[in-house]
């Protein structure tokens, strides 16, 4: 499949896309200083009152251009896109990263998801397991949380972050590989398309591409059933990552 304009830019880093220094409102934010719009709420509000509601979370969606913002324009024109002095400024305050990787467990749980490891990016379903179900159903169904999870795994990697997004990539394919769920079309189409080619390290986005590819091809078999990507080797592919650098080896 070739890959995405938009996703191609981020690839590229955004090569035509100057830095503007007179815009600093996602640093600002960010450090608590400044009140989103149109929603009138600081970042810590938001991580301290929003997590858990569902109805919050879905209907809204100025937010998610606050929370996880981007070099490029969303459907929020009263959010800034960010702008590369505010990406090496959020980078190097230890608070700001870990207030984004507060958005990102804000939004995981939304998802029916939880953040395991913050080391090592692994994801597991939310707690207890029973409460995952209603907020997967929700993921398959509200086809708009796709572009959501676009915007995300691309600001995780800005922020330095991108560790975290194979860990996010990998679960969901052991969980539509191995358990048969989060296996829409739709969510397969932006999966394959969109997310597994937001990570920037071409190494590791070559080996996730490569067991998407194998999964939706076993899948596709008439007969019996080929390939799964397990839970195990999910896990054992972020082990690797610790202990050697690398996802794995592609055969």
């Amino acid at each position: 499949m070739s890959v995405p304009a938009d996703v191609q830019e981020f690839l590229d880093e955004y090569p035509d896309v100057e830095d503007d220094p007179s815009c600093n409102a996602n640093f600002e934010f960010y450090s608590n200083n400044l009140r989103c719009r149109p929603d009138n709420r600081k970042i810590e509000e938001i991580h301290e009152n929003w997590l858990g509601d569902y109805g919050k979370l879905e209907s809204k969606h100025g937010y998610i251009q606050w929370l996880f913002p981007i070099r490029e324009y969303g459907m929020n024109y009263e959010s800034q896109p960010l702008q590369r002095h505010e990406i090496q400024a959020m980078k190097a305050d230890p608070t700001i990263i870990e207030r984004v990787i507060a958005s990102y467990k804000l939004m995981l749980d939304f998802y029916g998801m939880r953040l395991v490891s913050a080391e090592t990016g692994l994801v597991d379903r939310v707690l207890p397991p029973r409460n995952y179900a209603v907020r997967y159903q929700n993921l398959v169904r509200s086809s708009h949380n796709n572009l959501r999870i676009s915007r995300i795994l691309k600001c995780l990697s800005e922020m330095g972050l991108e560790r975290l997004n194979a860990g996010f990539l990998l679960h969901v394919l052991s969980e539509q590989s191995e358990s048969n769920e989060l296996n829409s079309r739709t969510i397969q189409g932006s999966m394959d398309r969109w997310w597994a080619n937001c990570v920037r390290n071409e190494e590791e986005r070559n080996w996730i591409g490569a067991h998407i590819r194998r999964v939706r091809q076993s899948s596709s078999m008439s007969e019996e059933r080929g390939y799964v990507f397990t839970r195990e080797e999910y896990e054992k592919a972020l082990q690797n990552r610790v202990e050697t650098g690398k996802l794995g080896t592609l055969e």
